[in-house]
């Protein structure tokens, strides 16, 4: 039995995705490149971050080598926003979030391998299940092929900062985590800003963003960054890299409504990707029920071996 401040916890977590799967719709809503889009992102989150620091007292203080592993998570972090915002550019923002819900199949085979543990055939099988469904939606939408794959890209990225932080968080302040992960990001993206401006990969893209684009670029920042990323950090104390994962599948559900509901028509799929993406409302959905059930047998067990 799950208790009450499990209960808010959970709930919390799941309007932090919400949250998330209004981003590859904002990703739609700007004039800029998506490097340039991830670049202002973090800058501006970097800076939120530090004043939010200074305003409780907080410190900046980190030992050399966990400074060089946050600068680092930072690094892939910008690139999984930098894939992330492309996918939706060159397909659509339902394909791009149908993609991130592989994010659960990489991490089942990525934790393990980083906490030393054994691989749970729970989780791997759910993760299946999850890329089950994409192979569903990938299967009726194939003119979407080059979305999908960034979007697959930028999963695989997902689930190794989530991981990383999930360690990382285990003795660091969740809020100096993520600011100096922002500030690794901005440093990242100002760099590959750099070589794709000189090797015209932005396709035209403007680099100043239009006046209609700050709103949302703020909105980005402080809301989506600031303080979605920080407190989904902070839950990684209560929930494994796993399950903090596979509730993020649910991204594509709320994204896909939310983005039909903006776009209409625009976003209206074929009815093979709404099967797969029920396959991994079914994933998300089945975890904590096998999780639990599988817990109560092995204390079962326990308990008969001691008497």
């Amino acid at each position: 039995m799950l208790s009450s401040s499990s209960v808010r916890s959970y709930l919390h977590l799941h309007f932090l995705v919400m949250i998330w799967g209004f981003t590859a719709i904002v990703g739609l809503m700007v004039t800029i490149s998506p490097v340039a889009l991830v670049l202002y992102r973090t800058l501006f989150a970097a800076i939120g971050l530090g004043v939010v620091i200074l305003a409780f007292k907080k410190s900046f203080a980190a030992a050399g080598r966990d400074l060089v592993k946050m600068l680092g998570v930072g690094f892939v972090l910008s690139a999984h926003w930098m894939l992330f915002f492309a996918s939706a550019r060159v397909s659509t923002a339902s394909v791009c979030l149908a993609g991130m819900a592989t994010t659960s199949l990489w991490t089942s085979l990525l934790e393990p391998l980083v906490n030393k543990r054994k691989i749970s055939p729970l989780e791997v099988g759910l993760g299946i299940l999850a890329f089950a469904g994409l192979y569903v939606v990938f299967r009726f939408e194939f003119d979407h092929a080059l979305g999908l794959g960034l979007a697959l890209a930028s999963a695989v990225l997902a689930a190794t900062f989530t991981v990383a932080n999930s360690r990382l968080v285990q003795r660091i302040d969740a809020w100096v985590i993520t600011f100096y992960e922002m500030v690794g990001a901005t440093l990242f993206s100002l760099l590959f800003l750099g070589i794709s401006e000189s090797r015209n990969w932005n396709g035209g893209a403007p680099f100043i963003p239009a006046p209609g684009d700050w709103i949302w670029i703020l909105f980005l920042a402080f809301v989506c960054t600031v303080y979605a990323s920080t407190m989904a950090t902070q839950l990684m104390k209560q929930f494994s890299a796993y399950l903090i994962n596979l509730t993020i599948n649910l991204e594509p559900v709320y994204g896909i409504a939310l983005a039909f509901f903006i776009f209409g028509e625009k976003e209206r799929m074929t009815q093979g990707f709404y099967m797969g993406t029920l396959l991994i409302l079914l994933a998300v959905l089945l975890y904590p029920l096998l999780t639990t059930t599988v817990m109560k047998k092995n204390n079962r067990k326990i308990i008969e071996a001691g008497k």
